[in-house]
This record gives structure tokens, sequence and C-alpha cells, in this order.
């Protein structure tokens, strides 16, 4: 597991409230854990990471780290290999050692195959293999979707329509804070929504059905808030854009 460095640009912003300005900057937050997967043994998983179950209590998924040259940062990929599953055969996978609220999530994957389904997707605030917030991208529908899953039923929240390439790699990032989550496809925002439905929980990566796919560079960043003079609340949102940290700040004046 290795942190990757980008640069950082911080914003202070002031704003005048009628009784006096309220000045509030971004907090920094804890060092940001990744995983790219080239320390790993080829053809085991993770220690952190925990394999779900299918509805017929076989395991979901053949995860394993995974040597191949087509890997986003060689070597090693966290590879979903078993292409084959029923219509709701849900391949899930999650870190068990982490638990996030507000986050900043990201991963990068890379269709393989698949007939029934293609493509994956990121979990974030998981109670279980069942119950979490789910946003994949499927390369034979031709779209992205963000779920609420509840007792490992699927409940739509929004569609995003999108042409998506096989033949490349791919990033799908979250950042959720209190009950707005913004979703980001290749760098470019597609959802703003609020959902208040689960608070806290594992992250992991899902597939379905006959779907192979590749993941590599999952990173983490747990977002922090904190409170300012006047009864202000600063809310720390960092959205990277390249190879750059832009981090903004959000106010919620308490009544």
């Amino acid at each position: 597991m290795k942190v990757l460095a980008k640069a950082l640009l911080s914003a202070v912003v002031a704003i005048p409230l009628g009784f006096g300005t309220i000045v509030t900057q971004a907090e920094t937050t804890s060092p940001a854990p990744a995983w790219d997967f080239d320390h790993e043994q080829p053809g085991t998983l993770p220690g952190e990471f925990s394999i779900g179950t299918l509805f017929d209590g076989r395991p979901a998924g053949d995860w394993q780290v995974f040597a191949t040259d087509r890997a986003k940062s060689p070597p090693h990929v966290l590879a979903q290999l078993m292409a084959k599953g029923a219509e709701h055969a849900y391949k899930v996978v999650l870190i068990k050692e982490i638990i996030a609220s507000d986050l900043n999530l990201e991963v990068s994957f890379l269709p393989i195959q698949g007939q029934a389904d293609m493509g994956g997707g990121l979990i974030w605030r998981a109670a279980d293999d069942r119950d979490y917030y789910l946003a994949r991208a499927n390369p034979l529908e031709q779209n992205i979707r963000v779920y609420r899953v509840v007792k490992g039923v699927r409940h739509l929240l929004q569609n995003f329509d999108q042409t998506i390439n096989v033949k490349q790699w791919h990033t799908l990032r979250v950042i959720h804070q209190g009950c707005r989550v913004n979703i980001f496809y290749d760098g470019k925002q597609i959802f703003e929504l609020c959902d208040k439905t689960f608070h806290a929980g594992m992250i992991g990566l899902w597939t379905k059905s006959d779907a192979v796919t590749y993941f590599d560079d999952l990173q983490l960043q747990h977002v922090k808030s904190a409170q300012t003079r006047q009864g202000a609340q600063s809310t720390r949102i960092d959205v990277f854009w390249r190879d750059v940290k832009i981090s903004r700040t959000r106010h919620k004046q308490h009544k």
C-alpha cells in the first residue's frame, strides 16, 4: 500500500454575514491509504480484503492479485476472474479494516470480458456485503449508475448514459459528505445527489454476473469537518483533477 503524492492548492474563504466576517479554511486530512497491489503475491488476496458471499452462500467471485502487462500501474492489478454467474450475482470484495463516513474514494478499472454484464464499480459506507452504496459503469449498457443496495436489492438513485471504451482504463470517483454525493467518471462530474440511508461503513469493489474486470490504484481519503467561530461549519472537499488536488470549502450557517 502506498500514498500517491499530488500537488495541493488550499483555499481560504472569507464570507461577510452581516454580523461579522466568518473566515473558514480547509482542514487537513489524515494520510490517504492507497492500494496499487504491486507488492502483493499474484494469486492471493491482500490480507485486509474480504470476499462477500453470493445468495447461495458461495464466495462472491474469484478476487485475486493478478500479474498482467495491461495493469495501469504495472505489474499487478486486483482482478475479479469468475467469468460466470446469474443475473443478480453480485461479486463483492470489502476492506474490513477501514470504516469511513465522509470520504473521497477513487479506483481505476479495465473491462475485460462479459456477455451478460461487464465493467465494475465502487462500494462505500457498506454495513456488510448486502447493504451499501454503489457506483458502477457498464460498457454493455453504455451507462453509469448509482444505487443504494439494501438487503441485497439494488435501488436506482440516478442514471447517466455514457460511451465506455472497453479497450482503455477508466476511473470512478466518489466524494460523499453528510448526505451529499458527488460522483465523477474519468474526471468529469456526472452525479450530484443527497441520500441519508447509510452513514458510515466499509469500502470495496463490485462486479456482476459474468463480468471479468481489472482494478488498480484504489485510493481513499477521509474527509474531515471543522467548526469555525460564529457557529459556522466548514467542510473540506478534496477534488482531484489529473495531478492537481484542489481543496474547496463548503459553508453552512447554523440557525
